[in-house]
């Protein structure tokens, strides 16, 4: 089966809830791989309304045209 986001709401802080294809619900917190950031492309979403700005694009969440992405399977195990 071929894991995809359905859903993404953010939940507050650097957290964001996600539901995927196959109904599991995770909540990912990203504050601590953004404050750890070295590459400035990164560090810049602790500005929480860049942060906010994300979008699902083929089951994917990206940020700015694929600026900022993450493996799913690493958010489907609740872990960046």
């Amino acid at each position: 089966m071929i894991i995809s986001i359905k859903k993404a709401d953010y939940n507050g802080e650097y957290k964001i809830k996600f539901v995927f294809s196959d109904g599991a619900e995770r909540i990912v917190d990203f504050s601590d791989f953004l404050l750890k950031a070295k590459n400035p492309m990164a560090k810049k979403y602790l500005n929480k309304n860049l942060f906010k700005n994300y979008t699902i694009e083929y089951g994917d969440i990206i940020w700015n045209n694929y600026e900022m992405c993450f493996p799913i399977w690493d958010l489907y195990e609740g872990k960046i």
